[in-house]
């Protein structure tokens, strides 16, 4: 069997307990079935130690008697809270696996031919997707890897949070000074930063001089901002159109905004000096860092969110797990057209765009692959998708081989060295 094609979940046989757990924050339903169709009513279990361990004795008690040999625990994809259920499991005799929610949704409906959802129904709903092959398998990071993760998306918090702080300090800055935008255009650099914060107003620009202007300008920006951009800001200053009624209380909260952006900052290069160090503790990360075009962070975000590339067998799994797997529409005589399924880890993807984006860039390895995708027709959007897609199997490739990639040069193909 070729390496890339999809495999059928083997994990359930006539030998194999099928237990499902629909995760709630407070109150857990597990549901137990033997392959006999023998079932266990759902019930209720709580998030403790305790109540953990009764779940589990009651599986090892079904398992006997049912004299059954082997242990596959599904849960739908949900967000934190069945982390501690995750890792108190993985460490005992059970396969771990996960459900999609929307076959979960698609298949409750025809369960009593009716869209009811009850905590008492979903798990036995989570069986049946079990029981039919499609659940994946349940990759939960552990040691560095785990360390990524909880690294990755606190950065990915704080450059949220640090945008929509942004976002509010721009509302302010055009009512006190509209004219700052339209000359300092991105400010979030640190020259409008420190403007912002050290004179904020049209009145304290002009109060400085053009003079001082300048050379606080040229001094911040090394040497990119010069005498056109201080004049410009200074005349405009002059003439400004902010408004005075209620500065002072406007100057108090662009203050606490700007604070609040310089501790973002900080965080955000505490997180990414972090990721730095644990991704050196990776075996496999120099193979991704020696593509052209993935940094540090990419490597570090991709290797958090995928969990561990070594324990993927094909790539089509990894795929499905990044949500760039194909999927079309077509009936009778339309032909749809095939799109990524957007149904992974949303992160991967937007990972992998960014690193693709240098990717295709003048001198990029996939420079050349990308134009010969445009020039035939492929919308840039799609042909970046693509790429994105072909980035994916070259990092899987590396990792799985433990190679490092070696571009051919004069050539536009690239190889993998060994």
């Amino acid at each position: 069997m070729k390496l890339n094609e999809t495999q059928k979940s083997k994990n359930i046989n006539e030998k194999t307990l099928i237990v499902a757990v629909d995760i709630g924050k407070a109150v857990n339903y597990g549901y137990f079935r033997a392959p006999n169709g023998r079932d266990v009513k759902p019930f209720p279990f709580y998030n403790n130690q305790r109540s953990f361990r009764v779940f589990w004795q009651r599986i090892c008690q079904f398992k006997r008697d049912e004299r059954l040999e082997d242990c596959v625990i599904g849960f739908e994809s949900t967000g934190p809270y069945a982390e501690p259920l995750f890792h108190f499991l993985r460490k005992k005799p059970a396969k771990l696996v996960q459900v999609n929610p929307m076959h979960t949704k698609r298949l409750k409906e025809l369960t009593g031919n009716s869209p009811n959802k009850t905590d008492k129904k979903d798990p036995r709903v989570i069986s049946d997707v079990i029981s039919l092959g499609h659940a994946l398998t349940l990759i939960v990071p552990q040691g560095t890897a785990a360390q990524l993760r909880r690294l990755t998306q606190a950065r990915e918090r704080a450059i949220k949070s640090r945008t929509a702080m942004i976002n509010q300090l721009q509302h302010l800055i055009f009512v006190v000074f509209p004219e700052f935008l339209k000359i300092m255009k991105k400010t979030s650099s640190k020259s409008a930063i420190y403007l912002i914060k050290n004179h904020p107003t049209p009145e304290s620009i002009v109060n400085m001089g053009l003079e001082s202007l300048t050379i606080i300008l040229k001094k911040i920006s090394r040497g990119k901002l010069g005498q056109d951009r201080a004049k410009r800001l200074f005349q405009t200053a002059q003439d400004s159109i902010g408004i005075d009624e209620g500065k002072e209380s406007i100057l108090l909260e662009i203050k606490h905004l700007i604070c609040n952006i310089e501790n973002e900052n900080q965080f955000i290069d505490n997180l990414e000096n972090e990721m730095g160090y644990y991704l050196k503790q990776i075996p496999y990360s120099d193979s991704i860092l020696s593509i052209k075009g993935i940094g540090e962070i990419t490597a570090a975000g991709l290797i958090g969110e995928v969990g561990d590339f070594r324990k993927f067998k094909t790539i089509p799994e990894i795929m499905k797990l990044a949500g760039l797997d194909l999927y079309e529409i077509s009936s009778g005589k339309h032909k749809g057209q095939r799109r990524i399924s957007k149904r992974g880890r949303s992160l991967i993807r937007k990972l992998l765009y960014f690193a693709a984006v240098n990717m295709v860039r003048p001198h990029g390895i996939m420079h050349q692959q990308y134009h010969q995708m445009v020039d035939r027709g492929i919308p840039k959007m799609k042909a970046m998708v693509a790429i994105s897609r072909k980035l994916l199997r070259l990092i899987f490739a590396l990792t799985r081989d433990n190679t490092l990639y070696k571009e051919s040069y004069g050539t536009d193909t690239y190889k993998l060295a060994a």
